[in-house]
């Protein structure tokens, strides 16, 4: 799918969206003239917005005729008090079967900074009230962002939204993809699914292929209480990861899709498709830049910049495995040489291009890449990544925990012993490890002019604190990593109990040079407020996904002062 062909496409993910201005009040078809009456609805799966800017928000809501119909009459109104007394904007909007009678209004022309109260309803029915909020556009002080990923059904309740919902200090809530997952029952993380109560729909326990498939998944995970909460009291700016579309998704093709499958292509225009119509995101219009990396502006204090590294310009991901002669050793010589090629690319040109001219034009205190995969360079020691026995693992981190703790404490470690710690290699290619010289590229574009840097990533389900280095060894940014929401993490990988998860993150940042932080067994969710002094950020984990009773635990905090 090449950009021409992707803004044919467009008009299946920007339809049924209605204009609202203060000379217009609302773009969208009207009902009959004269019929004052609109037929009930019901408002199955709440409400949301999304996409703030100081001017304009979007509205959503799902809208299910009563009587069946293929399509309906929806009312709208956005007021700034929640007993919606004098509303600042109202009109009404036509919801259909196409569009899964999924809809959304683009209020714009709203004055900046403001606090609004929404909601939906027909002659009979009416949705929850939504709250939300446009961005600053002068003087900001501070800005909060609530930062989510790996959200999966089957593997527990969304308790970590539901936390957050009930958290008045955020401000905005950015989800960094893996907002829903691709796989059958039977799949990846569906083991306790039916014994607590998540267990797939009827009808939809196969892998998602078709449109059908991905909205009835949609629809599922929406009647979540604690993301439906979350989505009613908080605007999101989201991004598709993976499994929006299938696991290890690049521009072609993806790990999770085979020629018995059909065609990749009309999969992820069906999964996209699907994202647009469930997700509170502004959709492409026309030529107006169809591709989903968007900036946002809090003020004079954060330019954000959403990436997209998954779908438009990322080559196919290397494998370590492709690498291995056939007396058994690895050909580090090629595997570096592919690895460092200048000319691969995650991001692809167009979006590289978009990114520099933004950066170019923006004196913001702070900027931040709200993007998927882990920047950090997660270079393992090579030993670790050759062995073949997951189990084994530990027992070898803890050897050379052991040889580093040694060496720090002035043991002249042998050169086998050296060799053990410093022949290092990349564990994860699917992240920006796999791109190496395309990271560099992007931190330049930061640290060449001076400008202070936070990058936040999720896909690992873990929570990391990482310094980013340039090719120099200097530190250039932080990297701050969200846990899933109910993903299992690095403790169900390598089959860990919760004790020996939280010996290998206290192990990690000693083997590991960029690694300042981790949690390998938790899910939860994090926070990262901005001020014009520094950057706060902490990690919050739900003590229980099993069920919906859960505490939360605020575990570790970070501070930067750029």
């Amino acid at each position: 799918m090449d950009r021409r062909h992707f803004i044919k496409l467009s008009s299946l993910f920007g339809g049924g969206i209605a204009i609202s201005t203060q000379l217009s009040g609302c773009g969208a078809t009207f009902a009959p003239d004269g019929d004052d009456y609109v037929p009930p609805a019901a408002f199955t799966h709440g409400v949301a917005s999304g996409d703030p800017t100081s001017s304009s928000i979007i509205l959503w809501t799902r809208a299910v005729p009563a009587s069946n119909s293929s399509s309906s009459y929806i009312r709208w109104q956005l007021a700034t008090t929640p007993d919606f007394t004098q509303p600042v904007r109202s009109g009404v909007v036509k919801t259909e079967r196409s569009r899964d009678y999924t809809l959304k209004v683009d209020v714009r022309d709203l004055a900046p900074g403001q606090r609004y109260y929404y909601r939906f309803f027909t002659s009979e029915t009416r949705s929850p009230i939504g709250e939300t909020i446009t961005l600053n556009n002068g003087v900001t002080t501070r800005v909060k962002f609530g930062v989510f990923s790996c959200a999966n059904f089957p593997a527990g309740y969304f308790n970590a939204y539901d936390a957050a919902a009930k958290d008045s200090s955020i401000d905005v809530v950015l989800h960094l993809g893996d907002y829903i997952y691709e796989y059958p029952k039977g799949g990846y993380a569906t083991a306790n699914a039916d014994a607590i109560g998540r267990g797939f729909v009827p009808g939809n326990e196969g892998e998602l292929l078709n449109l059908a498939d991905y909205r009835t998944r949609y629809a599922q995970y929406r009647e979540d209480k604690g993301l439906q909460l979350l989505h009613q009291h908080k605007p999101f700016i989201a991004v598709w990861d993976d499994h929006e579309i299938a696991n290890d998704t690049y521009m072609s093709g993806a790990e999770n899709h085979n020629a018995g499958e059909g065609d990749f292509l009309a999969r992820r225009t069906a999964a996209i498709q699907a994202y647009y119509e469930w997700l509170p995101i502004r959709p492409p219009m026309g030529d107006e830049s169809p591709q989903i990396y968007r900036h946002f502006e809090f003020g004079n204090l954060v330019s954000l910049y959403m990436l997209d590294t998954r779908v438009i310009g990322r080559e196919k991901q290397l494998s370590l495995g492709a690498y291995k002669q056939p007396d058994g050793r690895f050909d580090l010589p090629a595997f570096e040489r592919d690895v460092n090629n200048p000319s691969r690319t995650l991001l692809g040109n167009e979006q590289f291009a978009w990114l520099q001219k933004q950066v170019a034009s923006s004196n913001n205190r702070w900027h931040v890449l709200g993007q998927q995969i882990l920047m950090g360079k997660m270079h393992y020691p090579a030993e670790i990544i050759a062995s073949t026995d997951r189990k084994a693992v530990p027992g070898i981190i803890a050897q050379l925990v052991e040889l580093r703790q040694q060496q720090l404490e002035g043991r002249t470690l042998t050169a086998a012993e050296q060799q053990r710690l410093n022949v290092k290699i990349p564990y994860n290619l699917d992240a920006w490890d796999g791109y190496a010289a395309e990271r560099e590229k992007v931190l330049n574009l930061f640290s060449l002019k001076g400008k202070s840097l936070v990058v936040l990533a999720g896909d690992t389900h873990n929570g990391w604190a990482n310094a980013l280095t340039d090719n120099t060894g200097k530190t250039v940014a932080v990297e701050y990593a969200t846990p899933g929401v109910s993903s299992p993490g690095f403790e169900d990988y390598l089959g860990l109990t919760d004790k020996q998860a939280e010996d290998l993150a206290r192990a990690l940042p000693l083997l590991i040079d960029e690694v300042k932080y981790c949690n390998l067994h938790q899910r939860g969710y994090m926070t990262v407020e901005f001020t014009l002094g520094q950057v706060n950020t902490a990690w919050h984990y739900v003590s229980n996904i099993k069920a919906t009773t859960y505490t939360v635990l605020t575990q570790h905090r970070e501070q930067f002062v750029g």
